[in-house]
């Protein structure tokens, strides 16, 4: 009985021990913060299900097809009791976001697409990790635990989990804030069946009575503290939503041709946030300022290539010019704009079509508008 009750004090002991040295292994490899918590999500499942039964997902099927393996961790990954959760920080500096979004003829890409795809770096870096913990593990013979790595890349409540770990709250714009960081960072998982020790969460939301994001929102999709209507969303309209995006939403777009931002940019905890260091978040082929006719000129094999190893990848040609002609009916009027979109009309589809008239039409009336000052201003 001795024998077997030192050999679970040394295991904890050795649990223990593992817990602290995971902390430190994920900052060593480039995370900003490491938490480790259990897998109850019972809140959280009831916020999905009510959020689900609104319809507030709108396309996005995926977020329903996998039953309760989204919310009860256990499912997803058998035996699993501990998940290891991962923040890193993706913020370029000298990105300017507001003024690109001040300047109707740019093309706004949310910050988080400007590098390389965060799936490709979170994981690599997760896998790291998981091989220190095998390897600690093997010190002492303890070789049959598992983990599985995720990235924004299977049925998991991320932020519910960050959250439980100790690494922020769900603040008002249904992202994850954290006091120290803002929100300007990447989430990543381990599930394991380790017995790790969990971190302690004050699990304090810090938004008070602000409603910075909710007032901001240029669609008005946050619809109440806490609740976001992803039909609304411009990053769900312009990124997770195939065919026509809603007309009356359009002009609301502006000139975010890829996500937005805006609820984290006039959020006041991200004063606190910090730049990235890490190269492959860095701007690629301009994109934090490029022109809006500039990437519409794109051919679909230049849009393959320049978006190699890219988030953005993820909309298609079809929507990024789709994308991109709403914004050019959004910009002041040119007349190279209306020229560009009548060449694009001739070899559209019928989709693509349908928002290239709507952005010749907004031109056509600036350009009235315009011809209208002009006359008033010489008399």
């Amino acid at each position: 009985m001795y024998r077997g009750l030192t050999r679970t004090l040394m295991n904890q002991s050795i649990y223990e021990d593992l817990s602290e040295y995971i902390h430190k292994w994920g900052q060593s490899l480039g995370f900003q913060q490491v938490g480790i918590s259990d897998i109850d999500l019972e809140l959280h499942e009831q916020y999905l299900h009510d959020w689900l039964k609104q319809d507030f997902n709108g396309d996005m099927q995926y977020m329903s097809a996998h039953g309760l393996k989204r919310s009860r961790p256990g499912e997803l990954v058998t035996d699993t009791k501990r998940i290891i959760t991962v923040r890193m920080n993706y913020l370029p500096a000298d990105t300017s976001p507001h003024e690109v979004l001040r300047n109707n003829n740019a093309a706004y890409v949310s910050r988080y697409a400007l590098g390389r795809d965060y799936h490709k770096v979170i994981r690599r870096r997760l896998l790291k990790l998981w091989k220190h913990i095998q390897d600690y593990l093997a010190e002492y013979d303890l070789k049959n635990y598992r983990g599985r790595v995720f990235t924004d890349s299977a049925p998991v409540l991320e932020k519910a989990l960050a959250e439980k770990a100790g690494l922020g709250w769900i603040g008002k714009n249904t992202m994850l804030l954290n006091r120290e960081a803002g929100s300007w960072f990447f989430l990543g998982e381990i599930y394991t069946d380790i017995p790790l020790i969990v971190d302690n969460n004050s699990g304090i939301n810090h938004c008070g009575s602000c409603s910075a994001c909710i007032d901001i929102c240029p669609t008005k999709a946050i619809i109440a503290p806490y609740q976001l209507d992803a039909r609304l969303c411009i990053s769900y309209l312009t990124i997770e939503l195939r065919g026509i995006i809603p007309t009356h939403l359009r002009e609301s777009i502006g000139n975010r041709i890829f996500g937005c931002d805006d609820c984290q940019l006039f959020c006041p905890w991200n004063k606190f946030s910090h730049f990235t260091n890490e190269p492959d978040f860095n701007p690629r082929h301009r994109l934090d300022s490029a022109a809006l006719l500039e990437l519409f000129s794109w051919t679909e094999v230049e849009f393959l290539s320049n978006t190699e190893g890219s988030a953005i990848r993820r909309t298609g040609y079809e929507g990024w010019q789709r994308n991109i002609a709403i914004a050019l009916g959004n910009a002041n009027y040119n007349e190279r704009i209306t020229h560009e979109l009548n060449e694009r009309n001739r070899v559209a589809s019928s989709m693509l079509i349908e928002h290239i008239d709507w952005a010749l039409k907004k031109q056509t009336e600036k350009q009235a508008d315009q011809e209208v000052s002009l006359k008033n201003n010489s008399r």
